[in-house]
Formats: C-alpha cells, sequence, structure tokens
C-alpha cells in the first residue's frame, strides 16, 4: 500500500469518498493501493441535526452523493481530551462552536477533515467547515478532483 497521500486532505466527489475500501486499520482507507485518512468535499448542505453540547451532524450533497458530515461540540465534557492544555481543548471547543454556527442547510460549504467510518458507513469527523461564497466553487472542486484523479491518485506505480 502507498503511503504517501495518508496524511493529506485528500480533494474528493462525494461518489469516489462514498467508495472507499475499509482497511484493517480503522483510521485509514484505501483507494486504488493508495491509504487515505482525511479529505475535504465541497458541496450544498442539505441536512443539520444539532445536538447542543455534543454534535452537529449535516449532511453536504455535490451531486454525486450525499456525505455524512459530524462536527463534535463536546470538548469541554470529553473523556478523551483531558490530557491536553485546558486552555487548548477551550480554544478548539470555541472554534467548533463558530463552525457550528456556519453550518445552515442550503448553504455551499468545503468540509476537511477525517474519514471515519460509522455502523457501516463512510462519514466525515470534521476538521474545519468553510462556507463558500462563490457559486463556482463547487464546479471548480469538481475539476480538480478529475485532475488529481487522473494524474496522482488512480496512478499506478511499477515498483519493478
Amino acid at each position: 500500500m502507498d503511503h504517501t497521500l495518508q496524511n493529506t486532505h485528500v480533494k474528493l466527489l462525494a461518489f469516489d469518498l462514498l467508495s472507499l475500501t475499509p482497511t484493517p486499520d480503522p483510521a485509514t482507507f484505501s483507494r486504488s493501493g493508495k491509504l487515505l485518512s482525511r479529505a475535504e468535499i465541497v458541496g450544498t448542505i442539505t441536512s443539520r441535526d444539532h445536538k447542543p453540547s455534543k454534535f452537529i451532524k449535516f449532511t453536504v450533497d455535490d451531486g454525486t452523493g450525499c456525505v455524512p458530515c459530524v462536527l463534535w461540540l463536546n470538548h469541554l465534557t470529553s473523556l478523551y481530551l483531558p490530557r491536553r492544555d485546558p486552555s487548548t481543548v477551550r480554544l478548539i471547543a470555541g472554534v467548533a462552536t463558530d463552525f457550528a454556527a456556519k453550518i445552515k442547510i442550503g448553504l455551499v460549504a468545503r468540509v476537511r477533515g477525517r474519514i471515519a467510518s460509522y455502523r457501516g458507513d463512510v462519514q466525515i469527523t470534521v476538521s474545519d467547515v468553510v462556507i463558500e461564497k462563490d457559486p463556482n466553487m463547487e464546479v471548480l472542486h469538481w475539476l480538480d478532483c478529475l485532475r488529481l484523479a487522473r494524474k496522482r491518485y488512480d496512478v499506478v506505480v511499477n515498483k519493478s
């Protein structure tokens, strides 16, 4: 397996993201023999489920499929984060709350985060959200995805 893209936010269309192959390591997925752990998608927010102080779950539709995304908001109460400096945890919680306020149905968003699996389905655990003001950004993302797939993601390297 090729690890060169493993810690990079790989630009993907929903169809490609949802068709990734799980690997034995739950933190990675496979595409054409390359390991992936992070992704970037651009599309319209089509649903939003907000559980205050817990999470916001939303879907992003780019025309090829709908990607479930989850943004955790429980940083201040999580048992996982106490090992971190409290000021860092407060900063992370504040940023997540700001992102959650931006997520509204009908807006075009650029979402980046970790690729994860929940109950057998692929989703993105969000690390950042940017609301795109230019509607052309979705088309430009499509073009980037097609170019990168052709020239980088789907290239088979001969190891002879």
